[in-house]
């Protein structure tokens, strides 16, 4: 948190001293309620109270329904506000178009990651009967975050803030996936957990790439940048096509499982988070069409071929992208024996 709030203060862009403050306060606010949950837990330790994971672990899993509704939502607020998931989003948008490009990779490819990791490490494993008591109720706030960012990136003309809000779509259908407390539903969190860390972190990178020669991310000053440089669009591409999840492409195989695992909690939960290919599809393949394709106008005419250090970078991504998508086998291979345990203690704990 601190070091991410400094890079956004000191180097963000127009009123970062505002959006900085409300996402510091936001992110300190879930922080309080993941406190006040860990010390309600502290207190209900046996013997000498500790705060031994594994004794917290006991200490939740000892409580009834009623009482791990109570850590389940303290622990869920904390990681909602840090993935973000609706209504704890509205921190995320600006954030994101306001600090540097730096600071949004950080923030989508790691930052955000920490409160998806957080409901595996900790809310699973501490209230499993709060889970199953009120996991619906979040996995719904879930989804609608995933249809009404989806709705809303769709209008987006900042390419960045586009993204932004495709991040919430996706970290929504990735909490969906994990709260669905099944094996292919975690499994899959936790494949696209990596796959969209990749993927965004490419998508702010193009962005980055956009901005430093053109000093804007409007899509619409934009267009035909592939006739003046067809290899920046190559890159382009199959950056898109493993964020819209194509087959053969990194966020395909992640996806189909957490689809798979929610379809198997709820049937009409997974077709209203599965809008999120289709709506994806629409709001990526437009900005695309928008940027890259057309005719070149005075501004894109310029545009400068791009650097070695940004081919090292652009080529790795891309690399990671195919690869994983090709060959998922190595990351199904180690989410495996861990998913398969954690599922387990939580039948387990439900008697199942």
């Amino acid at each position: 948190l601190i070091p991410i709030y400094f890079i956004c203060l000191l180097w963000g862009g127009e009123n970062r001293a505002k959006i900085t403050f409300k996402f510091f306060v936001y992110t300190l606010a879930g922080s309080l309620f993941m406190l006040g949950g860990l010390i309600y837990l502290y207190l209900h330790t046996s013997g000498a109270h500790t705060f031994s994971i594994d004794a917290l672990y006991a200490a939740g899993q000892s409580l009834d329904a009623v009482h791990q509704g109570y850590v389940f939502w303290a622990m869920f607020i904390a990681f909602a506000v840090k993935m973000p998931v609706f209504p704890f989003h509205t921190w995320q948008p600006d954030t994101y178009t306001v600090a540097p490009s730096q600071g949004t990779m950080l923030l989508s490819g790691i930052m955000l990651k920490m409160g998806t990791f957080g409901v595996i490490r900790w809310l699973l494993p501490l209230a499993p009967l709060g889970v199953e008591r009120w996991g619906h109720l979040a996995i719904t706030l879930a989804v609608i975050g995933i249809v009404y960012a989806s709705c809303i990136a769709i209008v987006q003309k900042d390419f960045k803030r586009l993204i932004a809000y495709s991040s919430i779509a996706h970290v929504g259908l990735i909490a969906a996936g994990i709260l669905s407390a099944n094996i292919q539903g975690v499994q899959g969190s936790m494949i696209q957990m990596l796959s969209h860390g990749v993927n965004v972190v490419g998508l702010f990178f193009i962005v980055d790439i956009l901005q430093k020669r053109f000093n804007t991310r409007e899509i619409g000053f934009l267009g035909g940048i592939r006739n003046v440089n067809p290899q920046f669009a190559v890159f382009f591409l199959i950056i898109l096509l493993g964020s819209v999840a194509l087959p053969l492409t990194n966020g395909f195989i992640g996806e189909f499982l957490l689809l798979n695992g929610l379809y198997q909690h709820n049937a009409w939960m997974a077709a209203f988070a599965g809008l999120s290919v289709i709506l994806g599809a629409v709001y990526m393949l437009r900005s695309y069409q928008s940027i890259m394709l057309g005719e070149v106008n005075d501004r894109t005419a310029l545009f400068a071929p791009l650097e070695t250090s940004e081919k090292a970078v652009l080529i790795i991504i891309c690399a990671a992208i195919i690869v994983f998508g090709v060959f998922p086998k190595p990351l199904t291979d180690i989410c495996s024996p861990a998913v398969d345990q954690l599922v387990g203690n939580i039948k387990i704990a439900l008697g199942k």
